[in-house]
């Protein structure tokens, strides 16, 4: 643990000297730092960690005096001492001896070179003496005390900690239910109030009667008792709720006790990127330093060590695409160092991660045309993508910008690793760039993986939890800006037609209880993916304490996870991404529900219903307004495929199709219609180009009740020919 600690000292001030190598404070820690390491490998014994630590102390106390000026290759040199010294460390105890034996050579190299190199610089610092060693005696009371004192601190386990913050959030939701208990005596309060009026009144009702003195004891007794009662009851509620005070200050102090031994310090977790990113920039020949800052923001555990990974990505990102050499930085008129920086704070409740360098940026011309050049898009499509659009394709996996691999990029993994991690903590990533001026990555994260903001939404009568960093916008969305569009139902959402899903069928809440002229929204998915989920109502934000289900439900489709309302009742937690995949299997299958559009479901199914199948969107939408405004329901299709599923799992008084469509055409699913013991009976009207004879003789001969071509039908053709079929659309 001290070779941990110190070995971060010395790296640190190391690269502080190699930018400054006359900063005296950078020089006295690490000075002391070589001390006290020397010191801690002589007592437990390691003369070869005794050897290399003194040696490393000689040479700054070299370089205080002035005696030595710290260049590059002796920063470069004892770097590698403190890797040196804690490999060393983590040697487990059978193994030491090797340190004096097969490895000794290693040790002797480094302090050869080292000496060697301090005599070029006009001083000379011999090998380290060995030092008097310490009696074996006092070696083990002090390695016996070393584990006692370890013990006492590691004893406490993360599993053990977990269960801590699991209690405390247990205890914290227990203590709310007090509240609303509270505030259900207030109508016992109001009972005893109107008890005690009635008998006043009664003793007003009485005043004037003459009554014996057993009723006039008896009544007065009655008010003395309701004034009894009144006067306890008010006590006693002034007393709950002083408990109430008490015991909800007294739990959140202990979860947030109890959350705060989950969280660490921002610089525990990065502290080894300042020496990653000066060695790697020197491996690339560029001069680059890492500037943090936040190193005190607290972080939760889970979290920070789930960050290492992402933010080793971004930082390497950085140095080799970002940071020019240092020719072509003066030349643009930059510092010859690069600087990097990567900052941790707080802001509204969520953790805020943020990677900038002062590097040449993200190109745009340059990424679009990586992006024609891999196929992802088109070349028009391209042209009209905005610098944000543009800038997601660099999240995709496999996706580079590099026309060669090497050791350090050029595979396409980077950011695609960031942005899995940050879907597994519920974050986000926004990347914006200034071509020339450099690039910032932003990301977001919650503060903690125990606890989660999210929406409630009541379904059915039943509450679930949506997370909030999943959702894109919630919004009222009026009825009639629900439209039709490839046999599915959308709504304009910031330019663009976004499907319309009920969560009733998502979560398998039965049907849905819409009133009013507007539906509950909530627009989840990503760019290219977005939904829109159908809720009964909102019920409002609500932070949450993460239960996770017992694990012999097993994996359940479309929750994430469960939690405790304030007043004890159980909430499930949506997995949005998962529902997300469920809906989309959902279309492909043809399944999908419409959500009602009418003011109430009941009046709507008085309408006929027609489906459209045709592969024309230009003919679905006209024969679909066309039917629309005569007050049928209607409902469209895009294929033959399409069309069977949504007749199968529909209700409909007719179905419209066309013949030449792909995956099935028109031929085809009139046979299968037909063939169908529930479907049989169900008029078909085939409307198609095709106008010659054998053409229509084959529909027909299929099993088609009206043949009707494109060419030369009329609206006022069409409408007759549906009416002949089923009636009026109301009648």
């Amino acid at each position: 643990m001290e070779a941990e600690s110190q070995s971060q000292v010395l790296t640190a001030g190391l690269l502080a000297l190699e930018r400054d190598p006359t900063a005296a404070d950078q020089l006295e820690a690490c000075m002391r730092a070589a001390h006290s390491l020397k010191g801690a490998a002589r007592i437990v014994g390691i003369d070869a960690g005794v050897g290399i630590a003194h040696a490393m102390e000689d040479c700054f106390v070299a370089a205080q005096r002035g005696d030595v000026t710290l260049r590059q290759r002796h920063i470069d040199l004892l770097l590698g001492g403190v890797d040196l010294l804690t490999r060393i460390a983590n040697t487990p105890e059978a193994d030491t001896a090797q340190w004096a034996g097969e490895k000794l050579g290693e040790i002797n190299i480094f302090l050869a070179t080292l000496t060697a190199m301090l005599e070029d610089a006009g001083e000379t610092i011999p090998l380290a003496e060995p030092e008097q060693a310490v009696p074996a005696e006092q070696r083990q009371a002090v390695a016996a005390d070393a584990r006692e004192n370890s013990e006492r601190v590691l004893r406490v386990t993360a599993d053990n900690l977990n269960r801590l913050l699991g209690l405390a959030g247990e205890s914290l939701v227990e203590s709310r239910w007090l509240k609303p208990f509270a505030a259900s005596l207030l109508q016992l309060k109001r009972l005893q109030y109107d008890t005690g009026k009635a008998v006043s009144d009664l003793r007003e009702a009485l005043a004037g009667q003459t009554l014996n003195e057993r009723a006039q004891m008896a009544l007065a007794d009655m008010q003395q008792q309701v004034d009894g009662h009144r006067q306890v009851l008010l006590e006693r509620l002034a007393a709950l709720e002083a408990f109430d005070g008490r015991s909800t200050d007294l739990a959140q102090r202990l979860y947030d006790e109890a959350l705060s031994c989950r969280m660490r310090p921002f610089a525990d977790g990065v502290r080894a990127f300042p020496r990653t990113v000066r060695d790697l920039g020197r491996t690339l020949g560029k001069q680059v330093r890492l500037e943090l800052v936040g190193e005190a923001t607290q972080v939760d555990r889970d979290i920070l060590e789930k960050l290492d990974a992402p933010l080793g990505h971004l930082l390497r990102n950085a140095i080799d695409h970002g940071i020019e050499s240092p020719d072509e930085r003066l030349v643009a008129g930059k510092s010859a160092e690069g600087v990097i920086h990567l900052e941790a704070r707080h802001s509204a409740g969520m953790l805020q991660i943020i990677v900038s360098d002062d590097g040449q940026g993200i190109d745009p011309d340059r990424l679009r045309q990586a992006v024609v050049e891999r196929k992802l898009t088109t070349a028009e499509i391209a042209g009209q993508l905005t610098e944000t659009e543009l800038l997601e394709f660099l999240f995709l996996p496999g996706f580079t910008m590099k026309d060669m691999v090497t050791e350090i990029s050029g595979r396409g993994v980077g950011l695609d690793v960031v942005q899995n991690m940050l879907k597994q903590v519920r974050g986000t990533i926004r990347v914006s760039t200034q071509p020339g001026k450099g690039a910032r990555f932003q990301l977001q994260l919650p503060l903690t993986l125990s606890v989660v903001r999210t929406l409630l939404v009541d379904l059915g009568g039943e509450a679930y939890a949506f997370p909030l960093a999943y959702i894109i916008r919630t919004l009222k969305l009026p009825r009639d800006k629900i439209e039709m569009l490839e046999g599915r139902q959308h709504f304009n959402f910031e330019g663009q037609p976004v499907g319309l899903v009920s969560a009733h069928q998502m979560l398998g809440g039965g049907e849905p209880t819409l009133t009013g002229d507007e539906l509950p929204v909530i627009v989840v998915g990503e760019p290219g993916n977005i939904y829109g989920l159908v809720a009964d109502r909102f019920l409002g934000e609500r932070e949450l304490v993460v239960q996770p289900l017992d694990a012999r439900l097993g994996r359940i489709k479309d929750i994430a996870a469960g939690a405790l309302m304030e007043d004890g009742s159980p909430v499930l937690i949506v997995d949005i991404e998962d529902m997300v995949r469920s809906v989309d299997k959902l279309v492909s299958a043809g399944t999908l529900s419409k959500v009602q559009r009418g003011a109430a479901a009941g009046a709507a199914k008085t309408h006929k219903r027609v489906l459209i199948v045709d592969d024309s969107l230009t003919v679905r939408e006209l024969e679909r307004k066309l039917l629309d405004q005569q007050g049928y329901g209607v409902e469209t299709a895009v294929d033959g495929m399409d069309g069977w599923n949504a007749a199968r799992t529909g209700h409909f008084d007719l179905i419209i199709t066309d013949i030449d469509m792909p995956r099935m055409d028109g031929i085809e699913l009139v046979t299968l219609l037909k063939k169908d013991a529930n479907l049989k009976s169900l008029p078909v009207m085939i409307v198609s180009y095709k106008d010659r004879e054998e053409d229509r003789q084959r529909g027909l001969d299929a099993g088609a009740d009206y043949y009707l071509t494109k060419g030369s039908f009329h609206d006022e053709t069409l409408l007759q020919a549906v009416i002949d079929l089923i009636g009026e659309a109301n009648a």
